[in-house]
């Protein structure tokens, strides 16, 4: 299946002191994430930005996926990284964000810390409730995606949302949330005021479902969903690159 143009994985091979690995979110593309990407090479961290299967192809091959899929792949990217980096943090947003925690619940103490953006665990939508009658009689449902404050900026998301996959992540949903008293790491979460796709309550089930006692919370007063494309960008990811350098400086004693 062809991949459209400007959906494709990125990497960065810089330090072997810190690898980050990025996670895109549903029905997204590595896209929303490469300048997030491009700013931690700058910083000297290697970096892995996979496309997760069946996204940046066809809503309809999406559909032929699961969340199985999705996270056997940024499992496997960050085992990958894990091999040649002493140190690998995960950063996610919307499902990514999802995907991320659960990666976090399974590895521990070998993920270094976590970062969230707008990342999901539920939804308060009443439809949500018929995903597994509705995935059954209907393919699709109108698009989630481009939901973006700056003017002229598009993420490039499907433009229809795949009804068997959003099923699918609802049960990814309900297994992240039963295991959030596994995550432990250090945690950097930003999210936004307003959000069209994520609803507020995602935040705060996170932060009173995680066990991680240093959490940093960031609101974003200027962006909506897909804020690593938002004008609140540039304050992720400066706040990313603090919050990794906080926490090597945490792991080998240093109160810098």
């Amino acid at each position: 299946m062809p991949v459209l143009a400007g959906a494709e994985p990125f990497s960065h091979t810089g330090s072997t002191e810190v690898g980050v690995l990025l996670c895109h979110g549903f029905t997204g593309t590595p896209a929303s994430m490469r300048p997030w990407g491009e700013h931690l090479a700058e910083a000297g961290f290697t970096v892995r930005g996979p496309r997760l299967p069946g996204h940046g192809t066809t809503w309809q091959e999406m559909n032929r996926t699961r969340w199985t899929d999705w996270y056997g792949c940024v499992r496997a990217e960050f085992t990958e990284l894990a091999e040649t980096c002493r140190s690998v943090f995960v950063f996610g947003q919307s499902m990514g964000g999802t995907l991320t925690l659960r990666l976090a619940a399974e590895f521990g103490d070998a993920i270094a810390g976590i970062a969230l953006v707008n990342p999901s665990v539920m939804t308060l939508r009443r439809d949500a409730k018929l995903l597994p009658v509705l995935c059954r009689v209907l393919p699709s449902v109108k698009a989630i995606g481009n939901d973006i404050c700056k003017p002229g900026v598009l993420e490039q998301a499907y433009a229809r949302t795949p009804v068997r996959a959003a099923e699918s992540l609802s049960r990814l949903w309900r297994l992240v949330r039963a295991e959030l008293d596994r995550v432990t790491q250090p945690l950097l979460l930003l999210h936004s005021v307003v959000d069209h796709v994520v609803e507020p309550e995602n935040s705060k089930i996170i932060l009173n479902g995680v066990r991680s006692t240093d959490v940093t919370e960031v609101v974003l007063q200027n962006s909506y969903h897909v804020a690593t494309l938002d004008n609140d960008a540039p304050l992720i990811f400066e706040r990313s690159v603090e919050f990794v350098n906080a926490v090597r400086h945490s792991r080998a004693g240093d109160p810098a």
